[in-house]
């Protein structure tokens, strides 16, 4: 298991937006990922969070759960974003966190059956985004992961 630290480095060394954004981990384990950012670096000319930034960190946290998540089932994959869906429910002033809870474990096992199978599959996750212990926003993504490691 990584720590916390180790999760947000490879972030920020992978994906430079988060680093400009702020991002920092605050939970990744088998349970899911949170994430979190200030408004400063991600603030619109309403003093709120741009829905750009809120996206990309509604996706990290998405994209981080199945990413970390083949990891530690001993796979290495491309995971990439195949399509998704983003509700903006409530403005964002402040510290705000991406929260996406690890898929159940049958849909899981499916994903990482078909993958060993077929060398790539297809799972939907879902990201909440909350401000001030509320909801925010949702993000539902398709990610494809591509086996890369035979």
């Amino acid at each position: 298991m990584q720590t916390l630290q180790a999760v947000q480095d490879y972030l920020h060394e992978h994906i430079p937006l988060s680093k400009a954004m702020g991002v920092e981990v605050r939970k990744a384990d088998r349970e899911g990922v949170v994430l979190s950012a200030p408004l400063a670096p991600n603030i619109n000319h309403r003093e709120t969070v741009f829905g750009g930034s809120a996206s990309s960190i509604a996706i990290l946290a998405a994209w981080s759960v199945v990413h970390f998540g083949l990891q530690r089932e001993g796979l290495t994959c491309r995971v990439v974003i195949q399509k998704n869906t983003m509700s903006y429910d409530k403005p964002i002033a402040g510290v705000f966190t991406a929260k996406c809870n690890a898929p159940d474990e049958e849909t899981w096992k499916r994903f990482v059956t078909t993958i060993k199978r077929k060398k790539m599959a297809r799972i939907e996750v879902l990201s909440v985004l909350e401000y001030n212990h509320q909801v925010a926003g949702k993000m539902e993504g398709v990610f494809v992961a591509i086996r890369t490691d035979q």
